[in-house]
């Protein structure tokens, strides 16, 4: 199979010629690779500037210390996501022409799943006005208590939106796996290790639903790293090979 062949052609879009879709496959992958680098970077940001506390009280009291670093972390993941939803459009385009059911749905579950995380991916917006208060000269003992509650309650919201995108996600990277294993272009071996990647992200979301605040998170969450490294590097390859399959 050629490159041509995978592409949708003149005719079937109406609108672009086939350099234009090896060049969104550029793209794509593109994003797909810097998304998951940049996700790395923003876990060493958390790990070298912000750190762990011993509970929320003791976070808010140290926001003031470490607002900055959260505001860019936050603001790199929200990118993060932004790539990667870029990155499921350009699979898309790849995998429509050879398996147009499994990579409508997987993309688009995909896609739901960046749009879910990203509702979350700026808490600062929140708790930086908690912060203010709780930190502001004339606010009393209980006040701080009430405050500290908020800032729970807020938090609690934005675990719940991970965990929703985490549960999600493994779906879209299953359908994507099964539509990759049908496209020469990817091949078998790729599509196993997109559908074993989503297999642990779908385990790892069952743990959560039964006990959401387990680590287990993180498994999800480089199961997402992983295949957009992976399969980024695979799309961002495919206009340059040629020949596919």
């Amino acid at each position: 199979m050629v490159i041509n062949d995978l592409l949708p052609t003149h005719e079937d879009q109406g609108v672009l010629p086939t350099h234009e879709y090896r060049r969104v496959l550029r793209w794509g992958g593109l994003a797909g690779i810097l998304g998951g680098v940049l996700l790395i970077v923003v876990f060493a940001i958390v790990g070298a500037f912000v750190g762990t506390f011993a509970g929320p009280e003791a976070e808010v009291a140290a926001y003031p210390a470490v607002r900055v670093a959260r505001t860019f972390e936050n603001s790199l993941y929200l990118l993060v996501l932004v790539l990667w939803a870029v990155h499921l459009i350009a699979l898309y385009r790849a995998l429509r022409a050879t398996s147009p059911a499994p990579a409508l749905y997987g993309s688009v579950l995909g896609i739901m799943s960046m749009v879910v995380l990203a509702a979350g991916a700026l808490p600062h917006v929140v708790t930086a006005p908690i912060s203010d208060l709780y930190h502001a000269p004339g606010a009393t003992p209980e006040e701080r208590a009430t405050l500290v509650l908020a800032w729970q309650s807020s938090q609690s919201i934005i675990d719940s939106l991970l965990i929703v995108g985490l549960v999600i996600a493994p779906i879209g990277l299953l359908l994507l796996g099964v539509a990759m294993v049908q496209t020469p272009a990817f091949g078998r071996g790729v599509g196993r290790v997109t559908f074993g990647l989503g297999a642990a992200g779908a385990a790892a979301a069952v743990v959560l639903l039964a006990m959401p605040e387990s680590p287990i998170a993180a498994v999800g969450i480089f199961a997402l790293i992983a295949f957009h490294l992976v399969l980024g590097w695979r799309t961002f390859r495919l206009p340059a090979n040629g020949l596919v399959g």
